[in-house]
């Protein structure tokens, strides 16, 4: 049996088909289209506050900004399952949309004039405020009542040294590595109160080992504006995330996910700011 020689003129006919079949099957999941079709989308997220933005042990987020996030990616075009979460800690924020790791960043992320000279913000899409947690028995008028008290908070927190300064100069300040750590230090009695935004210290009262346990103390020591970060100059997506928040707050999403996350500690949350109105 005779072999045909293929000719140099066959071949590289070949290669050329093999090479456009090849560039056609592209499935584009670089993150860098609207949505569909394989595209994904990386949002930045905290994994470690309950009620916020927690990854749970199976592998799932919860929380209240993974809600909203969710919401947001599935108004600009993706679904829930082409969401890649990424943690954002607070001293990555600014870096990780920089560099583009992340195309937006909701991580109980707090609108400031500082801030503002390295990203962009949408909304913002909640209004929070520094709070104290403590016992479900115990109660605290107001923030002089903190003086000779202990007092935690993660170390180098902003909000503990606030009340330091100009609250209650009295305090035992306990700085702790985590807040997990401050509410097993409250938990135990080894601390009479924890401090930081109210939303944070909602969503950990609402954890279930938690319920019953702890209250808010409801006193609004500073005022915190959530907004979602994005790359700066990318006024496009700014405008896109803020038309999302608007329908989430009109179609009652917003309201449910408040609830789902935050409403087993007893938090009144503030209504839904406007878009572009910070309270200072």
């Amino acid at each position: 049996m005779m072999l045909r020689k293929v000719t140099a003129a066959a071949a590289a006919a070949l290669v050329l088909s093999l090479t456009a079949t090849a560039c056609g099957s592209d499935d584009g999941d670089s993150g860098s289209g609207s949505g569909g079709g394989g595209d994904k989308i990386k949002i930045g997220i905290k994994f470690d506050q309950p009620g916020i933005g927690l990854k749970e042990p199976d592998g799932t987020y919860s929380g209240f900004d993974v809600d909203v996030a969710t919401y947001v990616a599935e108004e600009l075009g993706y679904d829930a399952k082409d969401i890649e979460w990424v943690e954002t800690p607070s001293a990555d924020r600014e870096t990780a949309l920089s560099r583009g790791d992340v195309k937006i960043i909701a991580a109980s992320y707090s609108i400031t004039d500082e801030r503002k000279q390295k990203v962009d913000f949408a909304g913002p899409y909640l209004l929070a405020h520094q709070d104290l947690l403590i016992r479900a028995d115990e109660s605290i008028a107001k923030g002089e009542d903190l003086n000779g008290k202990k007092l935690c908070s993660v170390t180098g927190s902003t909000s503990a040294q606030n009340v330091k300064d100009s609250i209650a100069p009295k305090a035992q300040l306990r700085e702790y590595g985590t807040y997990s750590e401050c509410i097993a230090g409250l938990s135990s009695g080894a601390v009479d109160a924890v401090t930081t935004d109210d939303s944070i210290l909602a969503g950990f009262a609402s954890q279930d080992q938690y319920k019953g346990k702890f209250k808010l103390a409801g006193l609004s020591l500073s005022n915190e504006n959530y907004g979602i970060g994005v790359k700066k100059g990318d006024t496009e997506t700014v405008d896109k995330v803020n038309d999302a928040l608007e329908k989430m707050v009109s179609d009652g999403a917003w309201e449910k996910a408040v609830k789902d996350n935050f409403g087993p500690a007893g938090y009144e949350n503030e209504p839904a700011p406007k878009i572009g109105d910070i309270v200072k």
